[in-house]
């Protein structure tokens, strides 16, 4: 069996293909928000990377498959799929964030990311996520987006938020609270 080439060349003109077969611009809101997807994903390797626990790291390795469930629902055809994971994986981000919510004292502060390596990467997370929550919306203005991958994504993010406040609370590291030089 000879080995595959991971260049096509079908993409050198700016268009690029779909789960389905249909060409579209390679600058197409659609390929944004899967990319802004994936993008996520890999960042999230980086924070794998650094989570010392084996019950984050395994609730970061499902949440891995669930975003390439997503950029593989993005990736198609508009109205041909659905999100695989749908509302169970956004149930299980929020029971996962009362879990953790339990374990980190209680905060009325904006805290701003870093204190420790895991805490400054689940925060880069976030905030990709955030983008990839805002690509999601845009594109959904559009087309069709299945409202459990809206969910999904929103909760991600808040779920990203509480994994970076465990990281700093399991590394007995302060938290950095906002000072307020606005008023």
């Amino acid at each position: 069996m000879g080995k595959s080439k991971i260049y096509t060349g079908t993409g050198d003109t700016g268009f690029t293909s779909l789960v389905g077969g249909k060409r579209i611009a390679k600058t197409d809101l659609r390929i944004d928000a899967y990319g802004t997807v994936d993008e996520l994903n890999a960042f999230i390797a980086c924070l794998l990377d650094e989570v010392e626990e084996a019950h984050d790291r395994q609730f970061l390795l499902q949440v891995q498959h669930d975003l390439f469930n997503l950029g593989a629902y993005l990736a198609t055809e508009g109205g041909l799929a659905r999100f695989e994971g749908g509302l169970g994986a956004a149930d299980a981000l929020e029971a996962e964030m009362d879990k953790i919510a339990a374990l980190v004292p209680p905060s009325n502060k904006f805290i701003l990311p870093g204190g420790c390596r895991s805490n400054s990467l689940a925060h880069v997370c976030r905030t990709v996520c955030r983008r990839a929550e805002r690509c999601l919306y845009t594109l959904s203005e559009r087309d069709l987006v299945d409202a459990a991958a809206l969910k999904y994504i929103n909760r991600l993010s808040d779920y990203f938020f509480l994994l970076a406040r465990k990281q700093s609370f399991i590394s007995k590291q302060a938290e950095i609270f906002w000072e307020n030089t606005c008023k």
